[in-house]
């Protein structure tokens, strides 16, 4: 039972990280299930729901209606929304319901575009990945459909990718811009943070894009092929724990958990130190070293407390519970998407 978990909560699921991108988009986003990942969506995943308004809805499939796979109701439904909110236009996020019954995604999306009038796009979701395939299927899908016409570059314009609260423990983008910023001159967007489809839409004008997190990196490389936009890779928002201790860590050996490109920033950080990190989530091979470690299974995590020699964790204080073998120093370094903590709430 190798993804069976004793000692941690489950992981947010794809489902959650597509919502996670569309959340501030302008759209009206329908999660087709019966109101349970609806729940976890808002209840868990989503720390904006707090503070900012998004049009997100549940499908609330009945029993008879995901068995007989009764998709012209659920675009009936959706029909009547886009009559009470204003949106620019339509999304349907997968969950293990449609998987199981083979819902035809594809043919939701063309229909509710038939029958709403406006732009749609859906998400073969299924809830049994992490929420990192979840919000790289999103950004893909975004700018496949919306960045098609090719603008003017604006000189200084600079789009950032990855930058959801799931990644980065931020609920909105002023740190984000404040740590990529390099040049006063410079105007930074993040997709889908504190920005909506507008800035999908003239993606073409973007003079370059960040990617802070694994989740972007294929988006960055479609608009790279499609517009010819540069892009680099960066991690951001490690917090100030992290940064005060690393001078005080030379010759220790030390294991950082979090996702690839948050990991990396931090392991540059440390000067004179043997470093190992590790992930849950997807790890791009050209930005691995040869001692770094993709994590499947739980016990994965307990054997490197045990048999790693590590002197120093850097890593979500979550974890702790399922490496209780460790007795060396441990840094906090909080994954929302692991935690459900933010970085303000250290």
């Amino acid at each position: 039972m190798k993804k069976l978990l004793k000692h941690i909560s489950p992981i947010a699921p794809d489902d959650s990280g597509a919502c996670s991108v569309l959340y501030e988009m302008g759209g009206i986003t329908v999660i087709c299930d019966a109101g349970g990942c609806a729940g976890n969506v808002c209840g868990f995943d989503e720390p904006r729901w707090f503070e900012k308004r998004s049009a997100l809805f549940s499908a609330g499939l009945r029993d008879m209606d995901a068995i007989l796979g009764r998709d012209e109701l659920l675009i009936k439904k959706l029909a009547l929304i886009c009559k009470q909110v204003d949106a620019r236009f339509t999304a349907i996020v997968g969950t293990p319901v449609p998987a199981v019954i083979a819902t035809d995604m594809r043919a939701l999306e063309k229909m509710a575009e038939k029958k709403t009038d406006l732009p749609g796009i859906a998400l073969p979701t299924d809830g049994t990945r992490l929420y990192d395939y979840g919000e790289e299927m999103a950004y893909l899908k975004l700018f496949e459909r919306f960045a098609v016409e090719k603008l003017p570059v604006k000189k200084g314009l600079v789009g950032v990718l990855g930058a959801t609260p799931l990644n980065t423990g931020e609920t909105g983008s002023d740190r984000i811009k404040k740590e990529l910023s390099a040049d006063e001159n410079e105007e930074i967007v993040c997709f889908g943070m504190d920005s909506g489809i507008d800035d999908v839409i003239r993606a073409s004008e973007f003079e370059k894009i960040i990617v802070i997190a694994p989740s972007g990196l294929a988006a960055a490389k479609y608009l790279n092929k499609k517009f010819g936009i540069p892009y680099e890779v960066r991690g951001c928002c490690i917090n100030d724990d992290v940064s005060c201790k690393a001078d005080k860590l030379v010759g220790k050996k030390i294991l950082i958990i979090h996702h690839q490109f948050t990991a990396n920033a931090v392991r540059d950080r440390l000067k004179g130190c043997d470093v190992v990190c590790a992930s849950w989530f997807r790890m791009i091979p050209s930005l691995k070293k040869e001692n770094d470690i993709h994590i499947k299974e739980e016990q994965q995590l307990a054997e490197l407390a045990k048999d790693g020699g590590f002197d120093v964790i850097i890593a979500d204080s979550f974890f702790k519970r399922a490496m209780k073998d460790f007795k060396g120093q441990w840094i906090d370094l909080p994954h929302f998407a692991v935690s459900g903590r933010l970085n303000k709430d250290l």
